[in-house]
């Protein structure tokens, strides 16, 4: 909503719809997420809650998938956490990431997703 604060905007209606789809696509991987982490700002809680919603993983917010998320703070976060792992963060952080793992940029759109190979 205008006004607010970034961090206190709630998922819309289009986005809970978006989560949604995406928490399906996620559960019908062969080997879906058992454990969703989340940045900690509300819409990304939402989203997270709807994909372990849709895949039955558990949920967990993580301050290293705030705005301004790097590889290294998301790899160092999930430690020795056995995958596969959905991470829900923020752009351009999430193309960031991408870019650091890939070497390019998978262009995430709203809502979606790419697959990483995350190593410590």
């Amino acid at each position: 909503m205008a006004g607010e604060p970034d961090e206190l905007r709630e998922l819309t209606s289009e986005g809970v719809e978006q989560a949604k789809a995406l928490g399906a696509r996620l559960a019908a991987l062969p080997d879906p997420p058992r454990l969703v982490v989340t940045s900690p700002l509300i819409r990304a809680r939402q989203t997270g809650a709807e994909i372990a919603t849709a895949t039955g993983a558990t949920v967990r917010v993580e301050e290293a998938l705030s705005p301004g998320a790097t590889a290294a703070a998301v790899i160092a976060a999930l430690g020795d956490e056995p995958g596969p792992v959905a991470t829900v963060g923020h752009q351009p952080d999430c193309s960031e990431i991408a870019r650091a793992v890939l070497g390019r940029d998978p262009g995430f759109r709203v809502a979606g997703m790419a697959e990483l190979e995350l190593t410590a």
